[in-house]
């Protein structure tokens, strides 16, 4: 896979919440960027203390930190995408909201919900904020069933159904919608990557594994990282599915719950 990357370096934004099992958030977030060839750079929102068994602590930093964190990079280094996953609040949706205003790079988001584990990663009252401000400013969301259906209210039990719910955000302004079909009942993973030009499906059979911890994160950021150097939306989706498909694939099987996936296998095929 990496001898077909370019050479361009691409850089991409990370905002988002840190996971110190390392499986998710901000550490997954980096390592998919920098495995699929490009720069990562973050703005943390919170500090959580989870590993493979949950979350068992969120930690939100506060917002003229998370902003100052954005502002330090986006004024020296730069970005060529941003990539957003847990926000957490209404507050933190308005701020980097804000931020993503003040640049013309693509954004990425990944409307982070709920952890692997059943922790609750976004207020109840934010879940509008992120309806309002981010899906309009999104040039790809990457919705999962569960998080679709709190955006749009269409429930989401199969391919239709994220057919139904990818139309209702392409019509609340995202540009383009990844529905992801993990949490879709059966024995094929089917993702739809839906904009307004048509639709490109994406599917494989269901890997039967507890260590799908961080799919999103990685998948979404991934992606970011394709744009970043400059790929078309499809090519930067399908190169990501694959690379994620293979992790989970390879996840080591760490941890007594939901595992980690392998995010670097690719670097280790190149030796």
């Amino acid at each position: 896979m990496l001898d077909d990357l370019p050479l361009r370096l691409g850089r991409v934004l990370i905002i988002a919440g840190s996971d110190s099992g390392g499986g998710a958030g901000v550490q997954a977030d980096i390592k998919a960027v920098t495995t699929m060839g490009g720069h990562a750079a973050t703005a943390i929102t919170a500090i959580t203390v989870q590993n493979t068994l949950g979350v068992h602590g969120v930690h939100p930093l506060p917002l003229d930190l998370i902003e100052a964190q954005a502002r330090a990079v986006l004024d020296d280094i730069g970005t060529d995408a941003i990539k957003t996953g847990m926000l957490g609040s209404v507050a933190v949706v308005e701020r980097v909201a804000a931020i993503l205003d003040t640049t013309s790079a693509p954004a990425v988001v990944d409307p982070v919900m709920v952890a692997k584990g059943g922790a609750v990663l976004l207020d109840e009252d934010a879940v509008e904020a992120v309806r309002r401000l981010m899906v309009p400013r999104a040039a790809l969301l990457t919705p999962n069933a569960p998080e679709a259906e709190a955006l749009t209210g269409v429930s989401v039990a199969d391919l239709d159904g994220q057919r139904r719910a990818g139309e209702a955000l392409l019509a609340m302004g995202a540009r383009a919608v990844l529905m992801k079909g993990g949490h879709v009942a059966g024995p094929t993973v089917v993702d739809l990557l839906m904009t307004a030009s048509g639709e490109t499906m994406m599917e494989g059979p269901r890997i039967e594994t507890t260590s799908t911890h961080g799919t999103g994160c990685t998948l979404a950021s991934a992606i970011a990282a394709g744009l970043a150097r400059g790929q078309p939306m499809e090519t930067a989706v399908a190169q990501a599915w694959a690379y994620v498909a293979e992790a989970i694939r390879r996840a080591p099987g760490l941890g007594g719950g939901h595992g980690p996936l392998d995010h670097g296998w690719p670097l280790r095929d190149r030796r």
